[in-house]
């Protein structure tokens, strides 16, 4: 995959957290991805309908509609239903809703227990083909 694909790759980061969004965002855009935030679940609904992301990063404690709905509303809608889903969580997987993995998610990781940078490496394995090298990561692009 060239620059130009890797571009045209979006993700949408659905994190109340503002700070911790900002920072997803332009680690990710700094690496080739087009991201979108949404701070609540209504946005987060409303981005994901109309961009189409390759990856939705799934926060789900978010206010308004709570991330697990906004995962089941996208399954069971024709624009949503295969958008792979990645779900980044402060809640141990064990106290998550029930069912989630049921609903096609790429996996869970606990905020707490991940890096900036494998953030970087997490979105680089689910969005680039099987076989590919790994992207460069933010610290080789700012030494650069």
């Amino acid at each position: 995959m060239d620059d130009n694909q890797l571009k045209e790759l979006k993700i949408v980061i659905v994190e109340d957290n503002a700070p911790l969004a900002d920072i997803y965002k332009v680690r990710l855009e700094l690496i080739g991805y087009k991201c979108f935030v949404a701070y609540d679940g209504e946005i987060a609904l409303s981005t994901i309908e109309r961009e189409r992301p390759d990856l939705v990063l799934l926060d789900l404690m978010v206010p308004k509609i709570a991330g697990d709905e906004v995962l089941k509303r996208m399954r069971a809608s024709d624009w949503g239903k295969d958008i792979r889903v990645f779900v980044i969580s402060n809640l141990n997987e064990a106290d998550a809703p029930a069912g989630l993995r049921d609903l096609g998610i790429e996996g869970y990781v606990v905020k707490a227990n991940m890096s900036n940078d494998q953030l970087d490496q997490l979105v680089d394995n689910i969005l680039k083909p099987p076989g590919q090298e790994g992207g460069v990561s933010l610290e080789e692009q700012l030494n650069d």
